[in-house]
């Protein structure tokens, strides 16, 4: 029994309501708010801060179970009530943090860093989520709790990292997929790790409405982000990017937002550990919307003072394609701590951003590229300080979304004027043609 303890606790501290880690509940019954999972900050202050900079520093990347995960290695702040022996891990996370020094020079700003969160088991930051949940659903299932199947509804990536921990752990998956929607590497995941996979004729937020009425009927245990055991996984990128820095804390984070479960993950990450002394003082966050899916961006434009859903237009930053976000309060609430900015790119604007990075030497994902997109904006607008330091989320691999390159330099997306398209040269087998084609290329750059 770990001397560390968490559960759930409503996100309104006027309610006040509080439940067990251990039972299947995603809203508060008393007022139906999400609910977050809180930790014993009392207990965990018996450590100095230095002492879990030493503790988390001595476990990183290695190999001693369960702690080279490096969601695991931070147990203690995110489920420490989960028994070893029933974590479900792939020792995800300690990812590359990519100093993206060409990149920085060619705009002025040479402490810009990307966090490549898309190296990792299945491609995406999802796994850093989905190995806390499918662990507290195997833990629960030891206790004697009967949990017949896990589910979710996604673009993509979630349902990649749940088929992939709940196959490891032989727990049933179902992902309940928008038609036509997701990639086809997307699609292949959770097809290949055995989940049962439902293509259904709407969007993601008809999905989304559908597994939660399936899972509230059935005892089938709910795997999105309104589930705020992800966010415990996810808010450990905040905690591994200080390590990465020597416990220094960035000027800025930016991160694409569609269902707003990562920026409450970033903000949650960095108040802890100012809470706990290792860190002493917040960075500025930023959430990147697609212009085609914009309901946070419209309402920062107002402060915040109204949210009101929008039906997503199709983006091709596809797993952010969410007009009515569930973790819409929760990413607010964290914005106004962190004095934080939303802002939008266009289909044009997240390609050719993506593009750009690419050419110095990293591998963009749509959803990246409205980071990146978002980036140059603001920095047009001047809100960057030169020497900032600026770290971009990079949420996925940019191999699982392989028809979007090729589309952009086949010159085939529409609304997107492709600047930096690079098409192969098609040539005969002849010595002269080719070497006139090298030079005349290699001159012109």
């Amino acid at each position: 029994m770990s001397e560390y303890k968490s559960w759930f606790s409503c996100i309104d501290d006027e309610c006040g309501e509080t439940y067990p880690l251990d039972e299947i509940i995603y809203r508060c019954r008393k007022c139906d708010n999400l609910l977050e999972v809180r930790h014993d900050t009392v207990a965990l202050k018996k450590k100095s801060a230095q002492e879990w900079r030493d503790i988390f520093d001595g476990r990183y990347r290695r190999q001693l179970w369960p702690h080279g995960s490096s969601v695991w290695g931070k147990k203690e702040w995110v489920c420490p009530f989960v028994e070893d022996d029933n974590i479900v891990s792939m020792y995800e996370g300690a990812t590359n943090l990519f100093w993206a020094e060409r990149f920085g020079k060619q705009i002025g700003m040479e402490d810009i860093w990307i966090k490549m969160c898309g190296n990792s088991h299945t491609g995406s930051f999802k796994d850093l989520g989905m190995t806390v949940l499918v662990s507290v659903v195997k833990q629960m299932m030891s206790q004697g709790k009967e949990v017949p199947a896990v589910a979710c509804a996604s673009t993509g990536d979630t349902s990649a990292a749940l088929a992939a921990y709940c196959a490891s752990a032989e727990i049933p998956a179902i992902v309940f997929l928008p038609k036509d929607k997701v990639s086809i590497a997307q699609l292949v995941q959770p097809i290949s790790n055995g989940a049962l996979v439902l293509s259904l004729d709407t969007d993601f937020d008809g999905c989304m409405e559908m597994v939660q009425k399936v899972c509230t009927e059935n005892n089938i245990y709910l795997a999105n982000s309104i589930n705020s055991l992800r966010i415990e996984g996810q808010k450990t990128i905040s905690i591994e990017l200080c390590q990465q820095f020597d416990w220094e804390v960035p000027d800025w984070i930016i991160i694409p937002g569609g269902n707003l479960g990562n920026i409450s993950a970033l903000g949650k990450g960095f108040l802890i550990m100012k809470d706990l002394g290792l860190i002493d003082k917040l960075p500025r966050l930023v959430c990147a919307q697609a212009e085609h899916a914009n309901p946070l961006y419209l309402s920062y434009l107002n402060n915040f003072e109204e949210f009101h859903p929008v039906k997503a237009k199709k983006t091709l930053a596809n797993a952010i394609q969410i007009g009515n976000p569930v973790s819409v309060n929760k990413a607010i609430n964290i914005l106004k701590q962190f004095d934080g900015i939303v802002e939008q790119a266009s289909e044009d604007e997240l390609a050719n951003a993506a593009a750009i990075v690419d050419k110095t030497g990293t591998f963009n994902c749509p959803h990246t590229g409205v980071a990146l997109g978002a980036f140059l904006k603001l920095k047009e607008k001047g809100v960057f300080d030169p020497k900032d330091r600026v770290v971009i989320i990079s949420t996925a691999h940019g191999l699982k979304f392989v028809e979007f390159k090729i589309g952009y330099h086949k010159k085939e997306l529409e609304g997107v004027c492709s600047k930096y398209a690079n098409t192969p040269l098609e040539l005969p087998a002849d010595y002269d043609t080719v070497r006139d084609a090298i030079f005349s290329k290699i001159s012109s750059n």
